[in-house]
């Protein structure tokens, strides 16, 4: 059997979609890693959510909760436009969930329709999940390409955490 006409197939050491130039400040985002959370807010037909895991829980009094969203992302319009939101601390079983409100993957008939949900005060909540939080927006400002916003806790429920969802250097990983 002869080799002409077959292909020759070379494998380098680098990754094939490696950024020639990449963004160092990203890569230290990506390194610090987080707890990943779903923000929701609005009601009914007016409600939206966010894939979050950039933020932080200030104690104190108030308490407060701080993260980073996008600010073209509906989410925000709804938060600045209601006040509240629900924060979810979301779990490994709820990363489908959680790639879908990142738009990461396709949700036929919107990403609301992967679970269970019921109206509270601050928004929708996430019926499965054991942690979450009812905050008020207390400010929103513009933080680099992202929009800081702070918010006051105005109630907390926290559940056993068996399976976190982790998110670091752009994959979901168990705790």
């Amino acid at each position: 059997m002869g080799t002409a006409g077959a292909a020759v197939v070379t494998i380098h050491s680098e990754h094939p979609f490696l950024d020639p130039d990449p963004d160092p400040v990203r890569r230290l985002r990506g390194r610090l890693g987080g707890a990943v959370t779903l923000w929701t807010s609005g009601a009914a037909a007016d409600r939206a959510g966010l894939t979050v895991s950039s933020l932080m829980v200030a104690a104190g009094e108030p308490a407060l909760v701080l993260g980073l969203l996008d600010p073209d992302a509906e989410l925000h319009e709804r938060l600045t436009s209601s006040g509240a939101a629900v924060v979810h601390l979301l779990q490994w079983a709820d990363r489908d969930l959680a790639e879908a409100f990142a738009g990461v993957t396709p949700a036929p008939g919107g990403p609301f329709r992967m679970a269970a949900w019921t109206q509270s005060e601050w928004g929708p909540r996430l019926e499965q999940a054991s942690t979450w939080a009812g905050v008020r927006l207390v400010e929103s400002r513009p933080a680099g390409w992202a929009s800081l916003v702070t918010c006051e806790i105005e109630t907390v429920v926290v559940g056993d955490e068996d399976d976190p969802l982790v998110h670091r250097r752009g994959r979901y990983l168990r705790h």
